[in-house]
């Protein structure tokens, strides 16, 4: 499974997005941090998923050939067991190897979650919360699942409703179909210091740049 993030953002495109967050950052006292990652998980599941269902497959597969065709086939208990391992074999490569058998077998609730914790212990890590008022965003892209999400810290969503994000991460979701991923997610850290503006969050006397504001880009 290929995870590596530096394909999808230039040293260009960094220095772009670095660029938009102080721009965002400019209006309002809010704190916008850019997270991408490979993946948010490595899905073991789905292997064993697509693993159990392939073995299961081939030995029905067997037998419908010896019920209701003329070929013949030896079926004993040593056949099965091979033919079992067998598909398991091939469905557990596939589900290792193949991005998009691993995604489905571990079902888009799976992997829903799981980015939701992996995007919770980024917010963690970049201390997001640890601004003045608690206004600082997190968002976060994790690629192999292909999701999005906008976290934001306490002061934050006590102005704006989680619905709100929602167009934002549409602009990260089009730019990446579009093959643009860096003006998608410069669209959409626009996006966010135009609605704390709409909703108040405006800029402080006393502001600081309280987080840095770089492009954060890990493979895992």
């Amino acid at each position: 499974m290929s995870h590596t993030v530096s394909k999808f953002f230039t040293s260009a495109d960094q220095n772009r997005i670095v660029a938009a967050v102080k721009e965002a950052e400019g209006k309002t006292s809010g704190e916008i941090v850019p997270y991408v990652v490979g993946y948010s998980d490595l899905y073991e599941e789905a292997e064993w998923r697509a693993g159990g269902l392939f073995g299961v497959a081939l030995v029905l597969m067997v037998i419908i050939l010896q019920v209701f065709t003329s070929i013949w086939l030896p079926v004993g208990l040593l056949q099965i067991l091979l033919v079992i391992l067998l598909g398991a074999a091939i469905g557990m490569l596939l589900g290792r190897f193949v991005a998009p058998f691993r995604r489905f077998f571990a079902g888009n609730a799976l992997l829903e979650r799981r980015v939701a914790q992996r995007a919770a212990e980024a917010f963690v890590a970049e201390e997001v919360f640890k601004t003045k008022n608690r206004t600082g965003i997190l968002i976060f892209l994790s690629l192999f699942e292909r999701k999005v999400l906008v976290v934001g810290d306490a002061g934050i969503n006590a102005k704006v409703a989680k619905d709100d994000w929602h167009d934002i991460v549409d602009r990260v979701v089009k730019g990446i179909r579009a093959g643009r991923p860096a003006d998608g997610l410069i669209e959409a850290i626009q996006q966010c210091g135009q609605l704390l503006q709409q909703h108040g969050v405006s800029i402080r006397p006393d502001d600081q740049d309280e987080l840095p504001d770089s492009l954060r880009l890990k493979d895992n």
